[in-house]
């Protein structure tokens, strides 16, 4: 069964590519975008199961077969847009990518200035945490003074940057704890990072977030200067912000919502599960 739904899955990528050259080459002199934009939303659709490397490969064939400057221009901005504000975790690579080959150096023009400096303060704020780098190692003080550098290699760990001002963050601490407690039941480290500059709210922020699995290791920590550079290592542009790193320091989750966590703890079992497999 699995067999033929990939056949199948294939098979329909294949027939959207054909019509894809098909009609680009209709564009260049109709510049039809609302079928275009159609087109193209049923291929990225159909591309989701495909790794990021495969999808930069097919927006850049995409993007290049497009003749026509103008027509062009579309197709990048399409994908670009599209992948930045993509739901799916790990594809905003992808726009990442696009702004790198096609925007940066102007080989397609943004739409204005201010459209450029956006494209390129996302790049900037995302290209260091994306899905399957090394975490940044960013130096952050404790609450009873001293520095630490994290995330430690070695032990799986979920990084979580909050405000206590933020509205989401608050419902975050509140949901967070029954989900860890329930759901981790291998050592992880819980990296709290406070993102504001209120050592009075936050003081009382770790009085009242208590973990009681006793897998988790819960630390504390902020960087009221910002000497760590977190904000962009990590894209910290707004709270919250959680990550879920493994034990080789690589990130295998991002962008993650409390709703998703079950899931990525699952995946990060599996693989430290592997990684013991390995080294027996």
């Amino acid at each position: 069964m699995l067999i033929r739904v990939k056949l199948v899955y294939l098979y329909v990528r294949k027939i959207i590519l054909i019509f894809s050259l098909l009609l680009l080459a209709l564009f260049s002199r109709a510049q039809d975008y609302a079928s275009l934009d159609s087109l193209m939303t049923g291929y990225t659709i159909a591309m989701q199961l495909e790794d990021d490397e495969d999808k930069c490969k097919e927006v850049d064939f995409m993007i290049g077969t497009a003749k026509d400057s103008l027509v062009r221009q579309h197709i990048a901005l399409w994908l670009f847009d599209y992948y930045k504000e993509s739901k799916v975790m790990g594809e905003e690579a992808v726009a990442v990518h696009i702004y790198d080959k096609w925007l940066a150096d102007g080989t397609i023009k943004m739409r204005g200035e201010f459209d450029l400096m956006d494209a390129q303060l996302f790049a900037n704020f995302n290209r260091s945490s994306l899905i399957g780098m090394d975490a940044p190692k960013i130096t952050l003080l404790k609450p009873c003074g001293g520095s630490e550098t994290i995330p430690v290699d070695g032990k799986p760990a979920l990084l979580w940057f909050y405000d206590t001002g933020c509205s989401k963050c608050q419902l975050e601490a509140k949901l967070l704890p029954d989900v860890l407690n329930k759901e981790v039941d291998f050592p992880i480290d819980f990296y709290a990072v406070y993102s504001g500059q209120d050592k009075k709210a936050w003081k009382a922020f770790r009085r009242s977030f208590k973990l009681k699995n006793r897998n988790i290791r819960l630390r504390h920590f902020w960087d009221p200067e910002i000497e760590s550079d977190y904000l962009r290592l990590y894209g910290v542009i707004s709270t919250p912000k959680l990550y879920m790193i493994d034990s080789k320091g690589s990130i295998i989750g991002r962008r993650l919502e409390v709703e998703s966590l079950p899931q990525i703890l699952d995946v990060a079992k599996t693989i430290e599960d592997y990684y013991k497999s390995i080294e027996k």
